[in-house]
């Protein structure tokens, strides 16, 4: 799966949370000062052309709507992040994070006594 950069990311995301919408749409979720209708539009078709969206035609005007489910992707990030940092080893990426204290060896156990039930984690 493509990568998205940090403005296409948030661009879907509105997508994600607020299903189809115009490009006008969009522009209501910016702050002042808005992007521009066109900049938003380009990069709108630039994520129809790598797939993440389509649309429906309404006239001479498009209402866009996610191709791609906002867990689709982030899986897909994931793996990009485990190939590209893990040499594609899981368990490379468990290891770190216990490393790291960013799991501890209780929380470990706990998930795979979970998963042995077949329960999903509760964290």
């Amino acid at each position: 799966m493509k990568r998205l950069t940090a403005r296409e990311e948030e661009i879907m995301g509105y997508f994600w949370t607020e299903g189809p919408l115009f490009v006008k749409q969009l522009l209501e979720f910016y702050d002042e000062p808005r992007p521009h209708f066109n900049t938003l539009s380009t990069i709108v078709r630039g994520l129809e052309e790598k797939g993440f969206l389509t649309h429906t035609a309404y006239g001479n005007t498009y209402q866009y709507y996610a191709a791609v489910t906002e867990a689709d992707y982030s899986r897909g990030t994931l793996k990009n992040v485990i190939a590209k940092y893990f040499n594609n080893s899981y368990l490379g990426v468990i290891s770190s994070l216990v490393k790291e204290e960013e799991i501890s060896v209780d929380e470990l156990k706990e998930l795979i006594e979970a998963i042995d039930k077949g329960e999903p984690s509760t964290k």
